[in-house]
């Protein structure tokens, strides 16, 4: 007798992340892999009718930063709302592992700088159980979760670790702290981790406003440590830098590949200050493809934009002398005092005061401001800005951006597209995901959680991409496999991605005629009292990992089959 399955979709239109063409079939799942694809005559303990539906592997998410919660929190949300079954955490050079406890207060001003996450939060939450990065992964892998989680070592936590308070200040490294640094690194791919982060960009900065620890690090720091990387001939690169010398930046980079024999992706979008350079460190990845390096860039599928409200961290008079007396009052008190006709006048009568550039940026820029909408509008027409909203009106922006925050006794939220979005539309965007030499990522998913709430990029793939752009959309297939076999490959997770037979068993069964993202908003989740974005999705019938269902039309089963993946994982098919 044929061993039953514990849970079959019946009857679904599979788009299997090959990229291939969708078909009819059952697919039945035992001990968490998939067994069988195609007619299926056992019944399943568990079944759910998939007719008129898609089946698809599970998504695989390669940029997030759910380095706190998930040392805390069971359901890695909103990814998890969104179809991710894995999620890549420890990027962009921030992470707390490895950790001396003298340093506790240190990475959590880095992460709360460079990743808006209220540094209360993550002060009550950390247990800090863990000093060695090994320890910090039997950490994470001693919690149950919705979703499989793997992380990578920090480039900032590593530098401190091993050089102390020089290294939070960015000193140079002495070899002997290269050494350590190096040696680090490969005891950290030994225990499990998928690879190494850094970053080089003067946008990251602490909380208290100074660089991260690894802006300046010299080449021999970066190469030292590729070389443990090289040493155990495993992990991949994952960088940011400003690229302000594109050629010198890019040699590091290319020599820190050569060194390790490893893969790296690059973090890859359209700047306003400098609109053309991503086709320069496009053009030098091609170069270094021709040249058998296996570099590739991170992209996004939509603006990385900037959300704006009077319960968000930024709008354009957070900055402004006036608002400062009334910002940490209740936002019921703070509606009341901005309907005050004087501070009303005084506040529009003054400019931004910030050593931020983004923050002076946003307080002026009313022709990138617009209301984001239910369902939200991530490409917006410059005609409906607050810049031509406001001309059309006869009045000033700052006046009509005013009244717009106030709306919903002040939860409304507006969308200031920062990159991507120069030209104000997403062709550049599709110039990049279609270029061979990128990778879908950047979604920052428990980051940035006062200003941004990108860990929806996988829903907006598929639907703005796959089905409401007026021009210029993609085929569901090709979608489909750059969110799940071609994001697992590039961090050498091969045993997901697909829905073959011996594959591990992470699906998603869509409702694709309801897809649809919801408008973001404000929750107080985290510990402390913490508030975040948080954004749901219809459509999505069922979330499967390992063989269980984890959602259910977006509610949670209370099933919480995820656990921690350790290093990369062979092909099961």
């Amino acid at each position: 007798m044929a061993h039953r399955p514990d849970l079959v979709l019946r009857n679904g239109t599979v788009i299997d992340g090959g990229g291939g063409d969708p078909f009819r079939a059952d697919v039945a799942i035992a001990g968490g892999v998939i067994t069988e694809v195609g007619t299926v005559g056992a019944a399943g303990r568990d079944e759910i009718d998939a007719a008129g539906l898609l089946v698809t592997p599970g998504f695989v998410d390669i940029h997030t930063h759910y380095d706190g919660q998930v040392t805390w929190d069971a359901r890695l949300t909103p990814s998890s709302l969104h179809g991710v079954t894995t999620a890549v955490l420890g990027n962009c050079g921030v992470g707390f592992a490895p950790v001396q406890p003298a340093h506790h207060d240190l990475l959590i001003e880095l992460m709360e700088g460079v990743e808006d996450i209220p540094g209360a939060a993550l002060h009550e939450g950390l247990p800090w159980s863990w000093s060695s990065f090994p320890e910090y992964l039997d950490a994470i892998e001693r919690t149950p979760h919705d979703i499989d989680v793997a992380t990578q070592i920090p480039h900032g936590a590593l530098r401190v670790y091993a050089m102390g308070e020089r290294g939070a200040h960015r000193a140079p490294a002495t070899p002997d702290e290269i050494a350590a640094m190096s040696q680090l690194v490969e005891q950290a791919l030994a225990a499990g981790a998928l690879g190494f982060t850094t970053s080089r960009t003067m946008q990251h900065r602490t909380s208290r406003g100074e660089p991260t620890p690894t802006l300046t690090a010299a080449e021999d720091e970066l190469r030292g440590i590729a070389a443990g990387l090289g040493r155990a001939g495993a992990g991949v690169f994952e960088m940011v830098s400003d690229f302000d010398d594109v050629d010198a930046e890019f040699g590091r980079f290319c020599r820190m590949v050569e060194d390790a024999g490893r893969p790296m992706t690059i973090s890859l979008a359209q700047h306003d200050g400098a609109p053309e350079r991503w086709k320069e460190v496009l053009a030098r990845i091609e170069h270094a493809a021709a040249r058998g390096l296996p570099i590739r860039g991170q992209v996004a599928p939509r603006p990385i934009g900037v959300l704006l409200g009077l319960e968000c961290t930024l709008h354009p008079f957070v900055a402004c002398p006036s608002y400062k007396p009334i910002a940490k009052l209740p936002l019921a008190d703070r509606v009341r005092e901005l309907r005050d006709p004087a501070l009303r006048q005084r506040l529009l009568g003054e400019t931004a005061q910030s050593s931020s550039s983004t923050v002076r940026y946003i307080a002026r820029s009313y022709h990138k401001l617009f209301r984001l909408g239910d369902p939200p509008d991530y490409e917006p027409d410059a005609s409906q800005s607050v810049a031509a909203q406001a001309a059309r009106a006869g009045r000033a922006p700052a006046d009509l951006a005013y009244d717009l925050l106030l709306e919903a006794d002040g939860r409304e939220i507006l969308y200031f597209p920062l990159h991507n979005f120069t030209d104000g539309t997403l062709d550049v965007v599709r110039t990049m995901m279609t270029h061979g030499a990128t990778v879908s990522g950047l979604g920052d998913g428990g980051a940035h959680v006062g200003t941004i709430c990108d860990a929806s990029f996988t829903t907006y793939l598929l639907t703005h991409w796959g089905r409401d752009r007026a021009h210029g959309r993609f085929e569901l297939p090709w979608l489909i496999k750059r969110q799940t076999s071609d994001t697992a490959a590039a961090v050498g997770l091969f045993d997901r991605g697909l829905v073959r037979p011996g594959m591990k068993a992470d699906l998603n069964v869509i409702d694709f005629a309801r897809l649809q993202l919801r408008r973001p908003y404000i929750v107080h989740d985290l510990p402390a009292g913490g508030r975040r974005l948080m954004q749901t999705a219809d459509g999505y019938v069922a979330t499967v990992v390992s063989g269980a269902v984890t959602y259910r039309e977006g509610q949670p089963t209370g099933a919480l089959p995820g656990t921690l993946v350790r290093g990369a994982q062979p092909r099961r098919t």
